[in-house]
C-alpha cells in the first residue's frame, strides 16, 4: 500500500497534475490572469477532489464493474453542483468571473482519473489523502502561475482580494510599481503557455540537478583516480 508521504510527495511535486500529468490545461490556463482567480478555482478543485475520492473509495465494494464510471462521474457532477450552488450564495461576484469553469470542473481528467486509477482501490484514508494532495499540487500551481501572470501583466499581486475574503482584503493589494504600463500578452492566452512552460522548465530543472551533481562528482572521481 501506498504510505502517506509517497500519496503526499506524488500529489504535490512528483506526479502533480498540472506540471508532470498535465491535466485540466483548460482552466489552469483561462482563469489564471490572477492570483484570486487561481485561488478560487483551486480551492473548488481541490474539495471536489477529496470529497469524490472519499465518496468513491466508500461506495467502491458496491459499484459493478460495468458501470463504475458512470457511477464516478455521477458523484463528481453532484459534488461540483454543490461547490457551485455553494460558491453562487457565498461568493458570487468572483463566481461570476469564474463564470463556466467551475461546472466544467467535472470535465477535469484529473478528478475522474484519481477516481478510477486510486479512490477505487484504496480505502477511505488514504483516497481521501490523495484528494487532498492531488488537489493541493493543483491549486499550487494555479497561485503561482496567477501571481507570475499577474505581477508581469498588471503589475500587482492580490487584486480583487475582496471578491473571496470581503473588503476588508482591499488593503492586501500590492502594487509592484505604481506608474507599470502593464504587459497585456501576460494575461492574455498565451502568456498562460509561456508561464505554464517556465514553471514545468523549472521543476524539471530542479528534478535534474541532483542527477547532473551526481555525474559531475562521479566525473571527478574517476579523473582523480
Amino acid at each position: 500500500m501506498t504510505t502517506r508521504s509517497e500519496i503526499t510527495r506524488n500529489g504535490i511535486w512528483s506526479n502533480n497534475v498540472a506540471l508532470v500529468q498535465l491535466l485540466g490545461l483548460c482552466p489552469l490556463l483561462a482563469v489564471t490572469s490572477t492570483v484570486i482567480n487561481g485561488l478560487g478555482l483551486g480551492i473548488a478543485t481541490m474539495i471536489t477532489l477529496v470529497l469524490s475520492n472519499s465518496i468513491v473509495s466508500l461506495i467502491r465494494g458496491f459499484v459493478r464493474s460495468e458501470v463504475r464510471l458512470p457511477v464516478f462521474v455521477l458523484i463528481i457532477a453532484s459534488v461540483v453542483t454543490i461547490i457551485e450552488l455553494s460558491m453562487k450564495a457565498m461568493f458570487f461576484d468572483l463566481y461570476l468571473v469564474l463564470g463556466i469553469f467551475i461546472p466544467l470542473i467535472v470535465t477535469n481528467c484529473a478528478i475522474i482519473g484519481r477516481a478510477e486509477g486510486f479512490a477505487s482501490r484504496n480505502p477511505l484514508g488514504p483516497a481521501a489523502l490523495d484528494g487532498l494532495m492531488m488537489g493541493l499540487g493543483f491549486l499550487s500551481v494555479l497561485v503561482v502561475l496567477g501571481g507570475l501572470r499577474e505581477i508581469i501583466g498588471f503589475g500587482t499581486l492580490f487584486a480583487h482580494a475582496e471578491l473571496m475574503f470581503g473588503d476588508a482584503a482591499k488593503a492586501l493589494v500590492i502594487e509592484i510599481n505604481p506608474d507599470y504600463p502593464g504587459f497585456l500578452l501576460a494575461v492574455l492566452p498565451p502568456g498562460a503557455f509561456f508561464g505554464l512552460a517556465l514553471l514545468i522548465a523549472a521543476k524539471n530543472w530542479f528534478d535534474l540537478r541532483p542527477v547532473a551533481q551526481h555525474q559531475d562528482a562521479s566525473a571527478v572521481s574517476a579523473e582523480t583516480v
